[in-house]
């Protein structure tokens, strides 16, 4: 009688199965995503494709963060001559930046049309840090910025669909661009946060966008981006939409006083915290009031800032529900304006 021996093996954490691409977009509609900063006409789907107008700029970001994925996704612009562009954000805190629409991240280019004559950057596949990230790039670059040029050129034109894979794990990010890896870069921070879709200047479209989740490494609290609270813009970065008053105007993403008229939301603001950014020319007093929380108060250059840059004012609303009004003065920038109510 012939004896048999069957072994058993038992499934090791090594062994088990790798997870699965899920799609980052379901084709119908903008679900699991947050326009940050932008007006609602922004940022729509047609088809099943994520489309920007590319006015304002900013940025459409997912309603979670991740941390190390494989990211696959398609992007076409259509602008055939003039620089079109746009960008895919890896690890991105979810407001923009102190005086900027953009956010602080790493970002992946997504550019045609564009040859500067020192050629500090490409419409091929570049990766660098943005707005206070940190990154190192695979290749020196030649003028010492945080910004990787890719190896090979192969981008299609406008109006064809261009492939990335981008594989981020540990800090590191690899970009294939339709089928090759071209640029990388590492030691980046943060390395866990949200992902976004940049609006630009031009229309550019998204289609195909799916996600592959791999184990964390683990990032410190200084390596991870910046949690939602729970913010919401209160200016759409076009209009004057939302809000009353005359003696101002819109511009590169700013509201803008020319010191004939208040300015007043026509949201009331209860309990919560109010951000917004605000510059004054060089050579003015440096400061302004609004009416805020039933109360007027001053807004003063903080110590030791630059006159003329942008700063940021964050302030916790304690009263009842009231509109914010910005006094009128003459040459004030306002942007970023930001509103979460109290949990």
């Amino acid at each position: 009688m012939r004896s048999f021996v069957v072994l058993l093996f038992l499934a090791s954490p090594a062994m088990a199965a790798e997870p699965a691409a899920v799609p980052l977009f379901n084709g119908k509609d903008l679900s699991g995503w947050v326009n940050a900063n932008c007006a609602p006409s922004t940022f729509f789907v047609k088809g099943n494709e994520v489309v920007t107008t590319g006015q304002p700029i900013g940025f459409l970001r997912t309603e979670r963060m991740y941390e190390n994925f494989e990211m696959e996704v398609e992007w076409m612009h259509v602008e055939k001559t003039k620089m079109a562009n746009s960008g895919i954000y890896l690890w991105n805190d979810p407001l923009p930046a102190v005086g900027t629409p953009f956010t602080r991240g790493i970002e992946v280019q997504v550019l045609l049309n564009y040859k500067p004559a020192d050629g500090w950057a490409t419409s091929e596949g570049d990766i660098f840090s943005i707005w206070g990230a940190k990154c190192k790039p695979d290749r020196p670059h030649p003028k010492g910025i945080e910004r990787c040029l890719p190896s090979e050129n192969r981008t299609k034109p406008a109006g064809e669909w261009n492939h990335y894979k981008i594989i981020a794990n540990d800090g590191v990010v690899k970009l294939h661009v339709n089928g090759k890896e071209v640029s990388g870069v590492s030691q980046c921070s943060p390395r866990k946060g949200y992902l976004a879709l940049e609006s630009e200047g031009v229309e550019c479209h998204f289609r195909n966008m799916t996600i592959k989740e791999l184990p964390s490494t683990n990032p410190s609290k200084e390596q991870t981006a910046t949690e939602y609270a729970g913010h919401k813009s209160l200016f759409d970065g076009l209009t004057l939409t939302g809000w009353t008053g005359e003696g101002w105007k819109v511009g590169g993403e700013k509201l803008q006083s020319t010191g004939q008229g208040d300015l007043t939301t026509t949201t009331k603001l209860g309990k919560g915290e109010l951000i917004f950014d605000w510059k004054m020319p060089a050579k003015s007093v440096g400061e302004f009031e609004i009416l805020v929380d039933g109360k007027m108060l001053t807004v003063k250059q903080p110590p030791l800032m630059k006159p003329g840059t942008w700063s940021r004012y964050t302030i916790a609303l304690e009263g009842d529900a009231a509109p914010l009004t910005i006094k009128a003065s003459e040459g004030l920038e306002i942007m970023n304006v930001f509103f979460a109510a109290a949990k």
